[in-house]
């Protein structure tokens, strides 16, 4: 296999792998009622699972991109990039500090005592997780994020030739987290399957043409 090869199925991997995997993760992840009643192993394990695949999944859009040097590719990759880093701050604060506060109260000899810090984070509007509250500005921001980089990348891709159904499959996927306010069942799973199938379309048609 010669270095063209490798550096192609390198980029499948990624454009394919990183959006499936958390699509399947998200399926996992559990919706929360009263939070020192979580299930909490699946909880902290999707959470710190989320850690590196969000900024993956905007990796992996952003390689969708190779060669590309349009306005539409640079503004997409710059979302990407906002989409990476407050998503990643938000599941992380929302995600994990509310979980490794829940294990701390459940360890403790009165878990109620632990509620207002637990929900002083989880109401947080800056980085809460709160289902009963607008979305928290760092997920508002890493959903439109999503949305303008997809979109955007997939304007590009079109300029660049590829067909219509992946482009149009990529920027709709890329709504979810907006349109169902998680990325629980049902916004993540959705989102990311539907750009893991969007890039695997893409490639597949990328390396038809290099043949």
């Amino acid at each position: 296999m010669n270095q063209r090869t490798e550096q192609r199925w390198a980029a499948i991997v990624l454009v394919v792998g990183a959006p499936a995997l958390l699509a399947i993760l998200e399926v996992f992840h559990p919706h929360p009622g009263d939070l020192l009643k979580l299930d909490l192993s699946t909880w902290l394990a999707v959470h710190y699972l989320q850690i590196p695949l969000f900024p993956l999944v905007g990796l992996a859009v952003v390689v969708l991109l190779r060669g590309r040097t349009d306005i539409a590719a640079t503004i997409s990759r710059v979302a990407m990039f906002v989409f990476g880093v407050s998503y990643t701050a938000f599941d992380t604060a929302a995600g994990v500090v509310t979980g490794v506060l829940v294990e701390a109260a459940r360890a403790s000899d009165n878990p109620d005592a632990w509620r207002p810090a637990i929900e002083a984070v989880w109401s947080n509007p800056i980085v809460g997780g709160s289902p009963l509250m607008a979305a928290p500005l760092l997920a508002a921001l890493g959903g439109v994020a999503l949305s303008v980089g997809a979109v955007t990348a997939a304007i590009s891709l079109k300029r660049a030739g590829s067909s219509w159904a992946p482009v149009a499959l990529l920027a709709l996927s890329s709504f979810g987290l907006g349109i169902f306010k998680t990325h629980a069942w049902p916004g993540g799973p959705l989102t990311f399957a539907g750009i893991a199938l969007a890039g695997a379309w893409l490639e597949w048609e990328r390396s038809r043409k290099s043949v």
